[in-house]
């Protein structure tokens, strides 16, 4: 059981990333609404992949939840019926969530496989925590850790539904990444309790006290790149997808903060990376932390001065993700695990 346990720890970790990764695709297409309804897509458990499947039918066999769209808006289904020849606005409920009610076929298979990949997160969650049961006695922070992260994964479903009920409000995307990435914590944190090597704890505290510091300096970085994403969408939302060019026209004072704030922030990895060798030892989380910084900085600056270049947008998220669980796992493997 305890190798089963590493085994869905691992893949738990490997498939929430992949949701974010997934996540931030979703938001660079615009996809976040190609299913308007949740947890079902467009009513259907495998989602349309034509306009014509969301017109109503006569003599068709609706179920209870099914969605078509009539008169510009969306119509649910109050119960499972057959229809007449005639449309009969008595056997439909009109969809109180949000008006939005638009049919992009590669919009919604792009949310409906985002939706996978997250359920399959969370059914790999719930065997990480059914293994860990057994650790039970021997190990009460591996289950009671393992447990948090399937309350995590709950809480965050249940995030993604407000996302979609509120047509994609931005400071609401930022609170469901913000969980993400809580939960990315979690499990980089049961993941570092399987280390075995000490070799770190040998360092100093001057280390160990940068090395937090650095970590508390990314995560505000991270902060205030969540706050310029949010001004992004809302630039995309009022401009236009195709008019990258005009996003960043009258960026906020943020985010030059934001920009100026990476030099700080790569300065303080540089020194700490000087320390480490010193100690004649360079741990392969903090070559993972320096390739992710640098690539992040450099994804920035492709997207301002190059007008977002494509994919530009999810490679920084998903590099932003990356970082902060290597900084967790270096957080929490040269400080003694509980």
């Amino acid at each position: 059981m305890k190798k089963r346990y590493k085994l869905f720890l691992k893949l738990s970790l490997v498939l929430v990333y992949l949701v974010i990764g997934a996540g931030a695709i979703v938001r660079m297409t615009g996809s976040g609404m190609g299913c308007p309804d949740w947890p079902k897509c467009f009513g259907y458990v495998i989602p349309p992949t034509e306009r014509s499947q969301l017109d109503w039918k006569p003599d068709h066999d609706y179920k209870r939840g099914q969605v078509i769209i009539k008169n510009e808006s969306l119509r649910v289904a109050a119960a499972d019926f057959k229809s007449s020849d005639a449309y009969s606005e008595a056997n439909w409920q009109p969809y109180t969530q949000h008006d939005y009610a638009n049919f992009n076929a590669m919009h919604t298979w792009i949310e409906f496989l985002n939706r996978l990949l997250g359920a399959l997160a969370g059914l790999a969650t719930l065997l990480l925590f059914v293994s860990a049961l057994s650790r039970i006695k021997t190990d009460f922070i591996a289950t009671l850790g393992a447990f948090f992260v399937v309350v995590g994964m709950g809480f965050q479903a249940w995030l993604g539904k407000t996302v979609v009920d509120s047509n994609l409000l931005p400071y609401k995307i930022t609170i469901h990444m913000g969980m993400a990435l809580l939960i990315v914590l979690l499990l980089v944190y049961l993941l570092s309790r399987e280390k075995k090597n000490r070799a770190l704890l040998k360092f100093s505290p001057l280390l160990k006290t940068l090395t937090f510091a650095a970590f508390v300096l990314s995560l505000i970085q991270i902060g205030m790149g969540t706050q310029v994403r949010q001004f992004v969408d809302e630039q995309m939302h009022t401009l236009d997808l195709n008019l990258p060019a005009q996003w960043l026209a009258d960026a906020p004072l943020l985010f030059y903060i934001h920009r100026s704030f990476s030099l700080i922030v790569l300065l303080v990895h540089l020194y700490l990376g000087y320390l480490f060798y010193q100690n004649k030892y360079f741990p392969l989380a903090f070559k993972g932390i320096l390739l992710f910084l640098s690539l992040e900085i450099f994804s920035g600056i492709a997207m301002y001065y190059f007008d977002f270049p494509f994919a530009s947008q999810p490679l920084h998220l998903i590099l932003a993700s990356l970082l902060f669980g290597a900084q967790s796992y270096l957080l929490f493997t040269i400080r003694k695990p509980i």
